[in-house]
């Protein structure tokens, strides 16, 4: 069949063109909450030995002050990401002393909202940029909803296969054109699929009681201290977990850079009554959020993928976008594991890699908006009820068995497995897609149905399940402490993050009221590349 991603994966089949597949980049973000030895929410302040957290490039924090973030280097081979990040946990328990991190995504037994810290990146314009932004997540979506964790996986090709793809199909405009099209086109599949990555590592079935004290839900009592779904494979991606009322009608149309942009340019420009009530400070004069826009950056629309491009100094990623173009994609609805001391598995990290090549390879036409309302049922269906027997989706307006359209697709992908096999040689990618193929045959495979087998051995109780991980994961990296070499890298970078941040603080000028208003007016660009 003469199908564009048959005659994508012929050419790069070539001995001259298959290299290119090994050298794009892998990034991971890993998010965990510092926990107490009871398993509850830490009360102490960021450790001080690990650094600023506003300027040091591999540890930091993401909302709240115990919600830590990792950020690997970016590497051609996934593996040595992963060997990466488990090196920044172990060098990040070094300085834990009986703290622990949380082993799930969704958080255990949280505090009083007042009593959930946010994060802080000192005084700085840009410090506090940060922090009041996050004080403005609190006032729109609560404390508790910022205290869930996840994996992001960012992914590039080379810029080289990109200009070779464009130069054999004749396509007209420029290479980053073409580029950042395609990573668009990469985006839409996604959105086509991602239902998949729910069914196949979800790993939140359940989540702790107080999580939802005085909200409305339909889950049900598992026991006295967990709710759950019985067939749920992800109820962080779930209406549960990110959302909020603003932002249900925000669909940015990833049919192209540019109406991606602009939806995003003109959410942070269009006031939103209920926040605008609030204001921008309070009645002491204090910041609680940078603006009573739909957002008040870019980054707080929720999104299961997003465009990026690395940032300068000072920039916007939208300016990024606009100036620059699409850079690689960063996938951010994969759950954290509980059964792995890092979250993720190298064979999930492989599967991923052929999922998103697939993505990027095949034919991925403009999507309509009943097509994006049918992605959008997909998704919602597989993470509250992905398992339940005989489960169907839409796919182009007919309903379809869940399994047998997952079956379906990892046919399609396991050419693209082999090549990348072939390439790294090893049998590495397409055993993955064999892993797959089980959970899809049998559902008591996947993440989420271990997950509810392994909490029925400890009393169903989602508390005493994540408890009970967290201390194995973390015997596991306190038995495997960072060696000299490793102990000194990282103090240097977290000697040379707080210098940083001194200096931040010592040579800004200005008001911060005018630093936020020259930061959100620069927010808006008039073209894409």
């Amino acid at each position: 069949m003469n199908t564009q991603l048959t005659q994508r994966l012929l050419l790069l089949t070539q001995d001259q063109h298959r290299s290119l597949l090994g050298q794009g980049l892998r990034g991971i973000e890993r998010e965990t909450l510092r926990v107490d030895p009871t398993g509850r929410l830490a009360a102490t302040q960021h450790p001080l030995a690990l650094g600023s957290t506003l300027t040091h490039a591999q540890i930091t924090t993401d909302y709240a002050e115990t919600l830590l973030e990792f950020i690997t280097p970016t590497d051609s081979d996934i593996a040595t990401t992963l060997n990466k990040l488990d090196t920044i946990h172990r060098v990040a328990y070094s300085a834990l002393g009986s703290e622990m991190l949380w082993s799930q995504s969704m958080p255990s037994i949280l505090p009083a909202e007042k009593d959930i810290e946010i994060a802080w990146y000192g005084k700085s314009h840009i410090g506090m940029l940060k922090h009041v932004y996050r004080r403005g997540l609190a006032l729109r979506y609560g404390k508790a909803m910022q205290c869930i964790a996840g994996i992001h996986y960012n992914y590039s090709l080379p810029e080289t296969l990109w200009s070779l793809l464009k130069q054999e199909e004749d396509v007209s405009g420029t290479e980053q054109q073409f580029q950042s099209e395609s990573y668009i086109a990469l985006i839409r599949n996604f959105r086509r699929y991602s239902w998949l990555l729910m069914y196949l590592f979800g790993a939140s079935p359940a989540l702790s009681r107080c999580f939802l004290q005085g909200r409305d839900h339909q889950l049900d009592r598992l026991s006295e201290d967990t709710l759950y779904l019985p067939y749920a494979t992800s109820l962080r991606m779930s209406d549960l977990g990110y959302q909020n009322d603003a932002q249900s009608g925000l669909r940015p149309q990833e049919n192209s850079l540019e109406s991606y942009v602009k939806t995003l340019s003109d959410a942070v420009s269009k006031p939103y009554p209920p926040y605008a009530v609030h204001g921008t400070k309070n009645g002491d004069g204090e910041w609680i959020q940078l603006s009573t826009n739909i957002l008040q950056i870019e980054n707080e629309y929720y999104s299961t993928i997003r465009p990026k491009r690395v940032i300068r100094s000072g920039e916007r990623p939208i300016q990024a976008l606009c100036g620059r173009g699409v850079q690689y994609i960063e996938v951010r609805c994969m759950d954290v594991d509980p059964f792995e001391p890092v979250g993720i598995s190298l064979e999930t990290a492989r599967f991923l890699d052929v999922f998103l090549l697939f993505c990027a390879l095949d034919a991925s036409p403009a999507i309509s908006p009943e097509e994006s309302q049918e992605q959008a049922a997909n998704f919602a269906l597989t993470v509250k009820e992905g398992r339940r027997p005989d489960l169907s989706l839409l796919r182009q307006g007919e309903a379809i068995n869940l399994q047998v359209w997952g079956q379906d697709l990892l046919s399609k992908m396991r050419p693209v497995a082999e090549l990348l096999d072939q390439e790294h040689g090893t049998g590495c990618h397409t055993s993955s897609m064999h892993t797959q193929l089980q959970k899809l045959h049998d559902a008591t495979l996947t993440p989420s149905a271990r997950v509810l087998q392994a909490m029925s051995e400890h009393g169903n109780s989602f508390h005493q399940f994540g408890l009970h991980q967290s201390k194995q994961h973390a015997a596991y990296f306190k038995a495997n402490p960072p060696n000299s070499e490793e102990s000194h890298t990282f103090k240097e970078l977290a000697d040379k993050s707080l210098a940083e941040q001194a200096h931040l603080e010592h040579e800004q000028t200005g008001s911060f009221d005018d630093y936020v208003a020259a930061y959100l007016a620069s927010s808006l660009c008039k073209s894409t590349p």
